[in-house]
């Protein structure tokens, strides 16, 4: 709900903004209704206006979102070495965690993804995530449709680590890279 409440606020804000810098009269004193503009905004305005926010976002905080596709809306993310990263996994589907959960699992360079991603399968009674496993770097909880995860972790080396989720079947699409620079 917090997040609905921030996002719709910077939906507001931009759209203040747009209009104000859009006027052809700048010393218009008319005020703008914040939820009347909120309302007139396009599909294609509010997704311009999320893409914004994601790409304004302070280094090294990145938010993902997971669907009942079997598909992340973004496979790579570059942060900075030795500063804290925070990933928040959002698995924007209907689907529950038992049909179509989602993971994110960030693994050490070398691992073969395949030979991980049929471990990971097998471990069902730990959410398909491998106890112990020396190849991960940080993983997010298995979810359900609707829900999300913030998880904060930092990687001092430089480098190109692949991340996964892990639920059966899912590594097939739902991969990516974390370059870390």
């Amino acid at each position: 709900m917090k997040n609905k409440i921030i996002f719709l606020s910077s939906l507001v804000i931009m759209s203040l903004n747009h209009f104000i810098s859009c006027s052809d009269n700048k010393n218009n004193s008319k005020t703008t209704d914040p939820l009347a503009a909120a309302a007139s905004m396009s599909s294609e305005d509010i997704q311009k206006a999320k893409e914004e926010e994601i790409a304004n976002l302070p280094e090294n905080i990145f938010i993902i979102e997971g669907n009942d596709a079997m598909q992340f809306n973004l496979h790579e993310l570059k942060a900075k070495a030795g500063k804290p990263i925070t990933l928040t996994l959002k698995h924007v589907g209907k689907a529950s965690i038992k049909d179509m959960g989602h993971n994110i699992v960030i693994l050490k360079p070398g691992t073969n993804l395949n030979e991980f991603a049929s471990r990971a399968a097998n471990d069902v009674n730990d959410n398909y995530i491998p106890k112990n496993d020396p190849s991960i770097i940080a993983h997010t909880k298995l979810l359900g449709g609707g829900e999300q995860d913030t998880i904060t972790f930092t990687i001092d080396d430089k480098g190109t680590y692949d991340f996964l989720c892990t639920f059966p079947a899912h590594s097939a699409t739902m991969k990516g890279k974390l370059i870390v620079e």
